[in-house]
This record gives C-alpha cells, structure tokens and sequence, in this order.
C-alpha cells in the first residue's frame, strides 16, 4: 500500500489569468506566481506550495480551447510512473486525452477521462 495521500496536485481552468489570479491572490491573501515550461501553449500561476507541509498545492491554467467553469477542476494522481496508470485506465474503459508528456523540470503527465466523463491527471516525476 502506498503510504502516501493520493492526490498530488490541482489545476482550475480559467479564461482571464489576470483576472482569475488577483481573485484567488485577494480572496485566499496569498501571492501566486509563474510556473513557466517550455514549448507549452499556457499560462500558469502556482497557489503557494510548502513542500514541508501537509496537503497540496496547485494552479491556475489557461490553455486555449478548454473551457472554465462547470468540471474545470483538474485532480491530479500522483504514480511512480504515469504511463502504467494510463494503460490501466484504457483497460478499465476510461480514455486518454493526452498520452504522458514532460512538462519541463517537474516531470510528466498524463490526461484521462474516466467512465463517468469526468477528465482526471496522472503525475509522475520519471
């Protein structure tokens, strides 16, 4: 069993980054900032993360073509490596929206859809 909590990270889709960040930053008083990767068509802006800490942190993304609002928040599962998990999630009738890839120095993910429409992340470091 692994003795870690299952979720790693979270995503809330948004249109307006600026708009949406200075909401969040105000509303939870704290500072958020960018989390820059390379050859990605989005913008990101990270919640604080304490990495001594309990629980997770996560961002705000803008990704051109995907809607916020309704199920725009993004879960994502942390794996030893993403690829198995993806394959399991073929095997059990779920879908994959976006094979594992890097996403510069934090390591790789990979987009799913489960039975139930609901889209989900896998993370991994390798």
């Amino acid at each position: 069993m692994n003795p870690q909590n299952p979720v790693g990270w979270f995503e809330i889709y948004v249109q307006d980054m600026d708009r949406a960040t200075q909401f969040y930053q105000d509303v939870l008083g704290v500072e958020m900032n960018p989390i820059l990767i390379p050859d990605a068509n989005i913008e990101m802006m990270q919640f604080p993360q304490n990495m001594e800490g309990s629980g997770t942190s996560g961002a705000l993304i803008k990704v051109e073509g995907v809607p916020s609002g309704g199920n725009s928040t993004l879960v994502y599962f942390t794996c030893e490596d993403c690829a198995i998990e993806a394959k399991r999630v073929k095997a059990h009738g779920g879908v994959i929206k976006q094979e594992k890839m890097a996403v510069g120095e934090y390591g790789f993910v990979v987009l799913a859809v489960d039975t139930e429409q609901n889209m989900f992340g896998l993370f991994s470091a390798q």
